[in-house]
């Protein structure tokens, strides 16, 4: 693992494998599979329910019904705070676009340009999952999923590395001077290990 910023453990699964998200392939199907929403902070979910009129329109009917009873999120079994999802699939904020592709409501808006708000972290930096240790520092771990096995793919034909193609969303989450030093481990892993 990498030691960053001397408190975040990251998963050398950043610089070993190969990942760029492949839509076409996979249909968007980590936001309908799995067995509770996806993670957001208290800060998340206030900024979406304040978010929520710009994107109500976009959202499934039976959504609106489950955000109306229940609200925008819940706790899960390990009191994690997460989205709400329909009959243990869809998140709430699941839409779909042309030839069956589910998208996240949250995220078709912003690039749309009616909000400035993408989409919760955890969203953003799948298939990095964030936990928190009992000593305060972050470990940053890589989760295998068959379901995205072709980008997986995708990325090994681009060779793009996981810490590539999660750039953005890194620097959304730890800033520039993390990622900065992040990189500089992975190219020297890379030069020391990887390299043929």
């Amino acid at each position: 693992m990498f030691l960053i910023n001397e408190n975040t453990l990251v998963t050398l699964d950043v610089v070993e494998r190969f990942f760029c998200c492949d839509i076409d392939a996979c249909l968007g199907q980590c936001c309908i599979d799995g067995d509770a929403g996806a993670p957001i902070t208290a800060e998340e979910e206030e900024k979406i329910r304040e978010l929520l009129p710009e994107i109500w329109d976009d959202l499934l009917p039976r959504a609106q019904q489950e955000i109306e009873q229940n609200g925008i999120s819940y706790h899960d079994p390990e009191g994690e705070l997460v989205t709400q999802i329909l009959d243990n699939s869809n998140c709430v904020f699941s839409c779909y676009a042309a030839g069956g592709k589910c998208i996240c409501a949250i995220e078709k808006a912003y690039r749309e340009g009616r909000i400035g708000f993408m989409k919760p972290i955890s969203c953003a930096l799948y298939p990095l999952r964030l936990k928190t240790l009992s000593n305060g520092s972050v470990a940053v771990n890589y989760h295998r999923w068959k379901i995205c096995k072709s980008a997986e793919v995708l990325g090994r034909s681009k060779k793009m590395r996981v810490y590539e193609f999660l750039k953005e969303p890194l620097i959304r989450r730890f800033g520039q001077e993390w990622y900065d030093e992040l990189v500089a481990n992975c190219e020297l892993y890379i030069k020391q290990y990887l390299s043929s």
